[in-house]
């Protein structure tokens, strides 16, 4: 390998632009092909894409290249989950019990269009948008376009191909249609779909309801989201199933039945969505699934990242930043070897793939614990107490969310593993009635509880690597 290599992306979403940027920095010559047009030219966003929680994994990537402050420019802080029930009332649950410690509500687009913006400053980046990749020569190092303008097909030969075109990855299908290797491949689906609708500003351009939290409408089966943006409006998310329960997408049909189920579902929500008839009927509804495949890569001559090879559920707000991550590891991995593409594309899965697997699985998770669990008695007081610990001893107790969210150095992985057993002592402390919320407790009762809670953890860390979990 070597600077003169011609390096070819195909995706210039956040993942490639990211990636385009970080190698163009090292020096390499990079060709990134977009499927679509320009979006900062042309808005093809609306309706169709999940408002994204940026984070410190993703920050860390943003810091590599120098667009930390570029981002934090168009974020808005979210300092915890505001829950909505039925009759209007509301109730918060921070994030972390440490101060300083947020996530970021940013647009997809806006993100997308400032790395656009600064890898383009590199003269050793070219973009071509509207050209829609066909299919992979993985052998021979050949991409296979569309040029949608001109309709006129065409290729490319590389020296390397990654692949960061989303979970619908044309690279990926041509791992499975070639058979030049044993490849393994699983693209599982929820039950559950998404559609987007709006909140928006009020008549001075202001938010409606709080901007500094992520909103919750949690009903058990399904739920609805909210995520501000920079103009006072809020990206509303409905999580519901394709054709389970009362109310679905499937018999969502008609104007009386989606007034009746947000009337009684969500009648503070309603209030204020004034086009939510136009919008329920006109904005598509979106899958929800998780991909995991391997090997990523194929000799020297290509590799899958992001979404191609790790596509998540949105459920951890942890999509993006896994991808951004893959920025950062790649990085690491490119620091220390730099014999052969072979060498690095094999090293950066072998670190990675456990990451991803990882998140792929906490997210699921999550999604569980978004609907139904955080109205539950039982998980209220979990937090509870696990926001005085993290205020008493800020450097000694972290959630779990907290070490996939606000552990940065953290890998996914141990970040898993740990939080997992942890939760798991924490509700048994809970479930035998030795800890309760409704007391003021003293800092040395709390450090009693940290001290018990860390043992059981060890405790069950070691039954759990044990039985090879």
């Amino acid at each position: 390998m070597n600077k003169e290599d011609k390096i070819l992306i195909i995706g210039a979403g956040l993942c490639g632009s990211l990636l385009a940027l970080r190698l163009a920095q090292r020096g390499f010559k990079v060709d990134i092909y977009e499927s679509r047009a320009d979006l900062r030219k042309v808005d093809i966003s609306a309706g169709r894409s999940i408002n994204l929680a940026l984070s410190d994994r993703g920050l860390k990537a943003l810091r590599l290249c120098g667009m930390e402050e570029k981002a934090r420019e168009i974020c808005i802080p979210m300092y915890g989950r505001l829950m909505h029930d039925k009759l209007g009332n509301t109730f918060t649950s921070n994030y972390s019990g440490r101060e300083g410690e947020y996530i970021n509500s940013i647009s997809r687009g806006g993100l997308n269009a400032i790395l656009l913006d600064e890898a383009e400053k590199h003269k050793n980046v070219k973009i071509h948008f509207n050209s829609g990749c066909e299919k992979v020569d993985i052998e021979n190092k050949i991409t296979h376009f569309n040029n949608y303008k001109t309709k006129k097909k065409f290729k490319v030969k590389a020296d390397v191909i990654f692949g960061t075109d989303g979970a619908g990855s044309s690279l990926r299908k041509s791992y499975i249609s070639e058979r030049k290797f044993l490849f393994s491949y699983s693209q599982n689906y929820l039950n559950h779909g998404y559609k987007e609708l709006e909140i928006p500003a009020d008549s001075n351009g202001n938010h409606q309801i709080s901007k500094g939290h992520l909103h919750i409408w949690p009903r058990g089966d399904f739920m609805l989201i909210a995520l501000p943006n920079m103009d006072g409006s809020f990206t509303v998310t409905l999580f519901l199933s394709y054709d389970e329960g009362e109310y679905n997408f499937n018999n969502l049909t008609s104007t009386e039945k989606i007034t009746d189920f947000f009337e009684k579902e969500f009648p503070d929500a309603l209030a204020l969505i004034p086009n939510i008839k136009e919008e329920f009927t006109n904005n598509p509804t979106g899958p929800l699934g998780t991909v995991k495949c391997g090997p990523w890569s194929y000799k020297d001559k290509t590799i899958l990242m992001g979404d191609s090879c790790h596509a998540i559920v949105p459920f951890y707000g942890q999509g993006m930043n896994a991808s951004f991550e893959d920025v950062t590891v790649f990085d690491e991995v490119l620091n220390q070897n730099s014999d052969s593409w072979e060498t690095v594309f094999k090293t950066y899965q072998k670190i990675r793939k456990k990451d991803t697997n990882a998140i792929a699985d906490l997210a699921i998770d999550n999604y569980y614990e978004m609907r139904d669990h955080v109205a539950n008695p039982l998980f209220k007081e979990k937090r509870k107490i696990e926001m005085d610990l993290e205020k008493i001893f800020p450097n000694q107790y972290f959630s779990k969310y907290s070490l996939v969210t606000f552990n940065e150095n953290i890998g996914y992985n141990e970040a898993m593993k740990r939080g997992r057993a942890q939760d798991k002592a924490l509700l048994n402390l809970i479930a035998d009635d030795e800890v309760h919320t409704h007391l003021d407790m003293s800092e040395e009762e709390l450090k009693n509880i940290l001290d018990t809670i860390e043992q059981e953890t060890k405790e069950i860390l070691k039954e759990d690597k044990i039985a090879g979990m």
